[in-house]
């Protein structure tokens, strides 16, 4: 059975009068991944958050499988739907299998004690997202790609069908970016939907099935495959500046590049 999440028409402002989102739409589903792209203050992390059902929309509806998503217990939501922010650091010590294993909460028991599918679901989080070597390791001694891919366990060790990720690649060198771009288009082809804020627009470009472009006017200014959204005129709309866009050198996929404000040479 395939998972969808719909938001139709989502407005959203923190206070009155200054609108964050107007009017947004989009459409998460399995065996998709969707980059959500624009400028600083767009919204793009608000949309993602609401996705997640963790903010409500003032106008709008978000839709998980037909049924309100606000209308799902938190434990309900998690079970098919995993959000992973900007950044973690646990308040504790704990091993990379304990950090998975806090995966597992939409499916403890009201004890909160690991049982053996508990383990076993964490576990195969960890092959999946290739770190169970790193299983006996303080989390907070890993690398950033390291600590990025065992996140990823652990928001797979929920068992959700959607994925939806704040910025996964912001404090990462190029390789782990792609390796952990890569990761996700693997994830994409096992069956899990996954939704992604991003600023790096040639990532975008690269391994998104959809991008939905905001721009800053809080509207959407675009939504589609990355060689229709990804286009001179459109960013250069969405952004305020003129960008532009031709076809990447090694890959089959639109390369973006901002120009320099006039009279700076350097």
């Amino acid at each position: 059975m395939s998972c969808q999440l719909i938001a139709t028409e989502v407005s959203f402002a923190y206070e009155r009068d200054k609108c964050v989102l107007n009017g947004v739409e989009a459409t998460i589903q399995d065996g998709s991944v969707t980059g959500i792209v624009g400028p600083n203050g767009s919204g793009k992390s608000t949309f993602l958050r609401i996705l997640a059902g963790l903010l409500h929309p003032d106008a709008g509806s978000v839709h998980l499988n037909d049924r309100a998503l606000r209308s799902y217990s938190g434990r309900e939501r998690a079970r098919s739907i995993a959000f992973l922010p900007q950044s973690i650091s646990p308040a504790f010590s704990l091993s990379v299998f304990e950090v998975v294993c806090l995966g597992r909460y939409p499916h403890s028991s009201a004890w909160g004690s690991l049982s053996a599918q508990d383990v076993a679901v964490a576990s195969r989080a960890l092959v999946q997202t290739q770190t169970d070597a790193l299983r006996h390791r303080d989390f907070g001694s890993l690398s950033g790609g390291e600590r990025q891919r065992v996140l990823l366990a652990s928001i797979l060790a929920q068992e959700p069908r959607l994925l939806l990720l704040d910025e996964p690649t912001s404090a990462l060198d190029i390789h782990h970016q792609v390796e952990v771009m890569a990761l996700l288009r693997h994830l994409c082809r096992d069956g899990y939907g996954i939704a992604l804020v991003t600023h790096d627009l040639n990532l975008a470009a690269r391994f998104c099935d959809r991008v939905v472009l905001l721009g800053a006017t809080h509207c959407i200014v675009a939504d589609g495959r990355p060689e229709d959204v990804l286009t001179g005129p459109l960013l250069s709309e969405a952004y305020g500046s003129t960008i532009r866009v031709g076809q990447h050198p090694f890959a089959p996929a639109p390369f973006v590049m901002a120009t320099l404000p006039e009279g700076d040479g350097s």
